[in-house]
């Protein structure tokens, strides 16, 4: 009833500038069902430590099976390859709505850790990789935690970079807590052959996602689908008066209200084909430019932050003067996870008045500066905990502020009909981030630490010559 008031506001003559004005700043500023989005937000925290827990272990765990350093790295990133071989069959039965890959997140995430904890007791190496992959179903639901803060049919426009900085929050503190409960439950031990150091990790995620499993089920709201043609359509004969159709009439000026002109529905839609080909026909070359940009930087971010996760207990355990235990390397990846975290939610309360160009330029210029010092102290043999630390927060801080920017940039930036589809190219290029930049800090200390940081500098080099290119096409509306 409220669209149907608003579409007839919108094409009476007498209606006042003032009410179409709040009528549009309502649609800017909406917000889906804060039960469901808090449901979303939480989901996407405990992916996250499903992700990162493994992180201070892996590479004991992987010994102890008769594994190495770069399998375990393989392990830490495989159910990110996993994730995105999911979205193929999830995204062509999702229908749009969210519930059906939330129950299938939750059911593959209680399989997946259970299977990772059980290869102790089995002794098989490859049933801790095969409990991973199981668990890379569930991180599909990363893209759908993405795109439900950025869906244009409950999120206005000057909502979704909020939203997305409430993901990146919650991001942070996943890639803090995964590490640090890791550290933690190893340290602790369990010594028996089913719950100890390496298995608890698992049994405890696997009764945390089936405690959330009901709550899913019971205060999840789904999205209302729309209703069909022959919900909209009575039956009439053919002497009935043609249906009429409201179409959006084109306006110069991008902040005013839409205006509708009344036509008849003459013919059928097109063919889905037809569609997608003339939307594609619609998009710019510099809006092309800014979609390679966005996904660029969704998979360098990912890249480096996944690739620092799985060297640090690696490097830390190799250098003469840490010796870092599982324990250990959870610490001080906690630490810079944790330490960071007020400016995340300063980085919550600055979208709201912040254009997302800059938010993506500050972040990367930070996380830069974070791998430049690590470069010049590795160069000179300084490397210490305090110097070390000083690298991991500044990498850890500004990637993930970057981060935030990547899907509500082009979903301001696009149709409301493309955010599926730019939602899936963000999602997979975060996916190839995640799992080439697990491998890479796996393999980092056999590959040389200086070759280690070199790469991932040479590609925050491209970013920036993508970023400085489209600079002006990177401009949207704030919040």
């Amino acid at each position: 009833m409220t669209d149907l008031k608003r579409l007839l506001a919108q094409i009476n003559p007498f209606s006042s500038r003032h009410e179409a004005s709040g009528n549009r700043d309502e649609e800017e500023f909406k917000l889906p069902n804060m039960a469901s989005l808090v449901i979303m937000i939480s989901m996407n925290l405990l992916l996250q430590i499903s992700f990162f827990i493994v992180v201070s272990s892996s590479n004991k765990y992987a010994e102890y099976l008769g594994g190495n350093a770069t399998f375990s790295g393989i392990v830490i990133g495989i159910p990110t390859a996993f994730a995105g071989l999911s979205l193929i069959p999830l995204t062509k039965y999702d229908k749009g709505m969210y519930k059906m890959p939330l129950h299938v997140s939750c059911c593959f995430a209680i399989l997946g850790h259970v299977t990772y904890a059980l290869a102790y007791r089995a002794n098989f190496l490859y049933l801790i990789l095969i409990g991973r992959c199981l668990n890379g179903v569930a991180l599909s639901m990363f893209m759908y935690c993405k795109r439900y803060c950025s869906d244009p049919r409950i999120v206005g426009i000057r909502r979704r970079t909020t939203l997305a900085s409430w993901i990146v929050i919650s991001q942070g503190l996943g890639m803090s807590l995964g590490p640090f409960l890791g550290g933690v439950l190893y340290n602790v031990g369990f010594s028996n052959s089913v719950f100890n150091g390496y298995t608890s990790l698992g049994w405890i995620m696997a009764g945390i996602y089936t405690g959330f499993w009901v709550l899913v089920t019971k205060y999840f709201k789904d999205i209302p689908q729309p209703p069909t043609v022959t919900e909209l359509q009575p039956a009439c004969d053919s002497n009935a008066v043609p249906i009429i159709s409201l179409e959006k009439v084109k306006s110069g000026d991008a902040e005013a209200s839409p205006s509708y002109s009344i036509t008849p529905a003459a013919s059928p839609p097109p063919p889905i084909d037809e569609s997608f080909r003339a939307q594609l026909s619609l998009i710019t070359l510099s809006q092309w430019g800014v979609i390679a940009c966005m996904c660029w930087f969704a998979m360098l971010c990912f890249f480096i932050l996944g690739s620092w996760e799985a060297n640090l207990p690696v490097f830390g355990a190799a250098a003469q003067n840490f010796h870092w235990s599982p324990f250990a390397a959870g610490n001080f990846i906690a630490l810079g996870g944790i330490t960071s975290f007020p400016f995340l939610l300063f980085n919550l309360l600055a979208a709201r008045h912040t254009q997302d160009r800059k938010i993506l330029a500050f972040g990367t210029m930070l996380g830069l500066a974070g791998l430049i010092i690590f470069l010049s102290i590795l160069r000179t043999g300084k490397v210490n905990y305090g110097s070390l630390f000083v690298c991991w927060w500044t990498v850890a801080l500004g990637f993930n502020l970057a981060t935030t920017v990547t899907l509500s940039l082009l979903s301001k930036q696009l149709p409301p009909e493309w955010n599926g589809r730019i939602s899936m190219a963000i999602q997979y290029s975060n996916y190839v981030g995640r799992v080439t930049g697990a491998v890479w800090g796996g393999s980092g200390v056999s590959v040389g630490m200086l070759n280690f940081v070199g790469l991932e500098i040479a590609m925050v080099g491209i970013g920036a010559i993508l970023f400085t290119t489209f600079w002006s096409d990177l401009k949207t509306k704030t919040g």
